[in-house]
């Protein structure tokens, strides 16, 4: 009798525990970007690059592209009212669905006074857009001064 009873409370257990399996598929949304660092700061226009570097994170994977003409990166001089485009290539394999993070470095050359006075301060915003569409958080650099040489 009582390894009847134990046999029921057993059984009862196995089938108390099954459970459906369900897949999670990765979520899906922008990417997120934050500004990390950007050199130097001072440059002397038309003769300095700045060298800007971003940290990004992606849950599925889909930043860059392979086809040079699009442009996923935009990088606006907050003096100007209008941003830059430029391409950025495949960070992930295409077709696949990874979780993404990294450092982005982009480099402007030819940066220059808009006004005639010999020195403007000035920072850069930032977005980057995946294959999907979505938009990141925009990322704002530190302040940069621009000299006349």
């Amino acid at each position: 009798m009582k390894l009847r009873i134990g046999y029921i409370a057993w059984i009862c257990f196995v089938i108390s525990s099954c459970s459906e399996t369900t897949l999670v598929k990765p979520k899906s949304g922008p990417p997120a970007i934050r500004f990390v660092s950007i050199e130097p700061k001072v440059v002397t226009e038309f003769k300095d690059s700045i060298i800007i570097n971003i940290h990004y994170e992606d849950s599925d994977g889909d930043l860059g592209t392979d086809d040079p003409d699009l442009e996923q990166l935009t990088v606006q001089d907050l003096r100007l009212q209008t941003a830059d485009g430029y391409h950025v290539g495949l960070l992930a394999p295409p077709d696949t669905k990874l979780s993404i993070e990294g450092d982005l470095k982009i480099y402007l050359k030819n940066t220059f006074l808009l006004g005639t006075a010999d020195e403007e301060s000035t920072a850069f915003e930032i977005t980057l857009t995946d294959r999907a569409g979505n938009k990141s958080n925009p990322a704002v650099t530190d302040q940069i001064k621009i000299i006349r040489e």
